[in-house]
């Protein structure tokens, strides 16, 4: 398979646009947490401490607009219950996510060139 290194520079690059929508503080975080099945807001909620309920919902939102995850209703009635899980397309991130893991695990103590320190805390 050849790299290809595309103009991320560029407004109108698709790989950018990607970057952006992924760059988002919590989505990384919470595609890891959709990673195990489908959850209620609550259960993600616990799995992803410092996330504020307005901050999960407006990620999840997001995300589901984008495609990356779905929003199903278990119960209509109040009070409501919902569930979220990856899409197909969400799914397709779990190896490009465990490239960035591996690569952290390698390199996270080591010092970056010219910095004081690494990756990891």
């Amino acid at each position: 398979m050849t790299l290809v290194i595309p103009d991320v520079l560029v407004e109108s690059c698709t790989t950018r646009q990607a970057l952006e929508r992924l760059g988002a503080k919590w989505r990384v975080l919470v595609i890891y947490g959709l990673l195990a099945g489908s959850q209620r807001h609550a259960e993600l909620r616990r799995r992803l401490p410092g996330i504020t309920q307005k901050v999960l919902t407006e990620t999840l939102r997001g995300m589901e607009a984008d495609g990356l995850v779905q929003r199903r209703v278990l119960k209509d009635t109040a009070p409501q219950h919902v569930e979220y899980a990856l899409t197909d397309l969400g799914q397709t991130l779990r190896e490009p996510l465990a490239a960035i893991c591996a690569w952290a695990t390698e390199h996270g103590s080591d010092p970056a060139p010219g910095t004081a320190g690494g990756v990891g805390p």
